[in-house]
């Protein structure tokens, strides 16, 4: 989890409405995939992280600063969603999304599907990047 919270702090304040996030998918021990929110909030981290991974996110375990999004305002599959669907089997989660668009409903999908789902894994360091975070209404 600090490493996700290292590669997110960086885009605190560049990725637009989005918070900063950041994504670490671990595989037998591996960090098979990492990113954090692109500038401008799209991507999402979790979104590049799985590109990265590829096939080695079946069977890992995603670290992730902020409850992944379980709608998507612009469309698409959720973040949640397409952990679900890249086959991780466990999410370790710092922070829950005060977001109107995500929060609880990530961890809604993620329980739905069967996911391990942690919440509160260094939560307290990774509310620094959230901060400033003003979720749109």
């Amino acid at each position: 989890m600090r490493r996700a919270i290292d590669i997110a702090r960086p885009r605190v304040g560049l990725t637009a409405e989005n918070p900063a996030v950041g994504c670490v998918i671990v595989n037998g021990g591996v960090v098979v995939g990492e990113a954090a929110t692109a500038p401008g909030g799209r991507p999402h981290a979790e979104e590049q992280a799985l590109a990265m991974a590829g096939s080695s996110a079946r069977g890992a375990v995603a670290y992730v600063t902020l409850e992944p999004c379980g709608e998507r305002s612009a469309g698409g599959p959720s973040c949640a969603q397409r952990l679900v669907e890249a086959g991780v089997v466990r999410v370790v989660i710092a922070c829950d999304d005060p977001s109107p668009f995500a929060s609880g409903r990530g961890l809604e999908r993620l329980a739905a599907a069967g996911m391990a789902v942690e919440l509160g894994v260094l939560a307290e360091e990774a509310s620094s990047l959230y901060a400033g975070y003003a979720p749109p209404t």
